[in-house]
């Protein structure tokens, strides 16, 4: 299951056996944003379809990516356990990406929002969301996610937690709600 490949590195399936790397990358790409290692390994466990490494032809880990069903607006908190995933989830929530610098500007981003959307559509989902960091909002505003309009009190104080320069974007997956 290779996704996405450019310049020799392609996005495959997260296995338990790259969580270490996976926790070493996401200290190195986000020091600003420290999670354990068990929320890692909790959302492989609850939708191992969302979870995704870029590796090289040599089976370097140069990156991850997590995704999981989430509710509209209830983004979870960062470092924060699931339990399990929410039964009334209406979205594709994007919880992490990190690449190294000898991937950016590759295409590899562009390649999984392309998978996440389909694994929306698939699971039945009418968007994507995620909550934009470090900056990053202009990059996922490129692949047509928008802010979220209907911002409450309880959402406000979430998006904060992630620092001054957060956003929670939305994005269209093309199908209507179930």
């Amino acid at each position: 299951m290779n996704h996405g490949v450019r310049n020799g590195v392609a996005w495959r399936a997260m296995q338990e056996s790259d969580l270490p790397a996976v926790t070493a990358i996401a200290a190195e790409v986000h020091p600003d944003y420290p999670e354990s290692p068990a929320v890692f390994v909790e959302r492989l466990r609850l939708f191992a379809a969302g979870c995704l490494i870029a590796a090289d032809a040599n089976g370097t880990v140069l990156g991850y990516a997590i995704a999981h069903p989430a509710v509209l607006g209830q983004p979870p908190a960062l470092d924060s356990l699931l339990g399990e995933l929410p039964p009334q989830a209406d979205c594709l929530y994007l919880h992490d990406v990190a690449l190294t610098e000898a991937t950016r500007q590759s295409g590899l981003g562009g390649a999984l929002v392309g998978y996440l959307r389909e694994l929306a559509f698939a699971q039945g989902f009418a968007c994507a969301a995620l909550m934009a960091v470090n900056n990053s909002a202009a990059y996922w505003r490129r692949h047509s996610f928008i802010s979220f309009a209907r911002v409450d009190a309880a959402l406000a104080k979430k998006i904060a937690s992630y620092g001054s320069d957060a956003q929670y974007l939305v994005s269209d997956t093309g199908r209507q709600s179930r």
